[in-house]
């Protein structure tokens, strides 16, 4: 039998039920900081001194006689309480506050008894329990994350059913997230976003290595350690490249978050790759270093046509601070086109070494072109041509022989000497 069916149901004549949800109320209002572990204790002591009248008074009655919260206070609190002794039913876990919540989900801070260790429990409301399509994504999320073991990726510990919540056991990281410090900073200096960028394209070399997309990298997916250390959260976005079937069903709806979202994301194809999640990465690295997103607009619509239309402002027009090379390793990041991405992380973070290091990136540099001047075709070192043949530069021939040839010479001598003299002839007429 599970725990949840050997729980008595929390009615209000249930004297069990009033004394759990009291003691519940008792440790959320010491945790938030509303009462002093003092002022609950003696609160307890006044409800234990009218045990024997008619009628007892809750906590919270006595809370509010007594002036410790306010009854605005206890309208929240209400609904803390209730979310947690809902969450209670989870088996092994002790709920100790709620995290966040959100459409899809809430989260959980919690204590793993059996290895007396603190973890975060993410929950998906009981409105979803009829959706097979929210079940099956969110199971989906705990398999994928389950399947990544990496430093910079948060760590998936459990997922199941109890009772009529399902939920998901994850790696507690309680240092805030790069949404937090934008919303804090406005934007960051060049080398702390480079630090982040090259640990979370750590954490999606690995995934992509692993055979998974995450397609939904933002500023509130990347966590922090009170350590500092990057992680890149939320699978829920997240799939196999080999599952064609998801991928065809999915086909024609744009999955994303439309300031970070990729163009091929946003057209719904069937093949999102590596690059996508480099896309999104790019853009939230152009976020980081300039405090603003590459595209802006009235709605979604309006920014995902400019993901896929719109010119990129370069991000050191709009911090000139910015190194030209953090500028260039961004441009390529989002380019419109797949194939003019880094194909991989691996090169990615390559880029980004030589740039903290004070050096041109080897990837995304670009060369003056000099190709209207010599009538040859200017190709760049690691960059591929259109059937994605990759090209050296050593290969390509040299133009510059033409240029030394002697009838050239000669001629562009000729026409300096006549030019001169075309000067000359106009000044003695300006004299007469």
């Amino acid at each position: 039998m599970s725990q949840s069916q050997t729980q008595p149901a929390m009615t209000d004549k249930d004297p069990s039920a009033s004394t759990n949800v009291d003691t519940l109320l008792g440790r959320i209002v010491v945790e938030q900081g509303l009462a002093t572990s003092q002022e609950v204790a003696h609160c307890f002591e006044m409800q234990r001194q009218t045990a024997a009248d008619a009628r007892e008074s809750s906590l919270a009655e006595l809370l509010l006689q007594n002036n410790v919260i306010t009854a605005r206070q206890l309208d929240r609190l209400r609904r803390e309480v209730e979310a947690q002794k809902s969450t209670q039913q989870i088996p092994g876990y002790s709920i100790r506050k709620k995290l966040g919540a959100g459409a899809m989900a809430s989260v959980y801070l919690a204590r793993q008894i059996s290895l007396d260790r603190m973890v975060a429990i993410k929950v998906l409301p009981k409105k979803y329990n009829t959706n097979v399509n929210f079940i099956d994504r969110f199971y989906k999320e705990g398999r994928a994350a389950a399947k990544l073991n990496h430093p910079n990726i948060v760590q998936a510990y459990d997922v199941g059913k109890a009772g009529e919540f399902h939920y998901f056991v994850m790696e507690d990281v309680d240092g805030g997230t790069v949404y937090d410090v934008l919303l804090k900073k406005g934007r960051l200096e060049e080398r702390e976003a480079i630090d982040i960028i090259l640990q979370i394209a750590d954490a999606l070399q690995h995934a992509h290595e692993k055979g998974f997309v995450h397609r939904d990298v933002k500023p509130k997916n990347i966590m922090f350690t009170k350590e500092g250390v990057a992680k890149l959260a939320d699978m829920g976005l997240a799939r196999a490249v080999s599952d064609i079937e998801a991928a065809k069903e999915e086909e024609g709806r744009a999955f994303g978050t439309p300031y970070y979202i990729s163009p091929e994301q946003i057209r719904g194809e069937v093949n999102v790759g590596p690059q996508a999640d480099i896309y999104s990465l790019g853009a939230m690295f152009y976020h980081m270093v300039t405090g603003q997103v590459p595209f802006d607009g009235e709605n979604p619509t309006a920014v995902m046509h400019k993901h896929l239309k719109a010119d990129l402002t370069p991000p050191d027009h709009v911090n000139p601070k910015l190194s030209a090379g953090v500028a260039e390793v961004i441009e390529m990041m989002m380019a419109k086109s797949r194939r003019e991405r880094y194909q991989n992380c691996r090169d990615l973070i390559e880029d980004l070494r030589h740039v903290r290091a004070g050096q041109k990136p080897r990837f995304a540099h670009k060369e003056m072109d000099l190709t209207g001047l010599t009538g040859g075709a200017a190709i760049q070192p690691g960059l591929s041509d259109d059937s994605g043949v990759m090209v050296s530069a050593a290969a390509a021939p040299d133009p510059s022989p033409a240029m030394n040839h002697p009838a050239v010479l000669l001629l562009m001598i000729l026409l300096g000497v006549s030019l001169l003299g075309n000067i000359i002839m106009l000044v003695v007429s300006m004299m007469r």
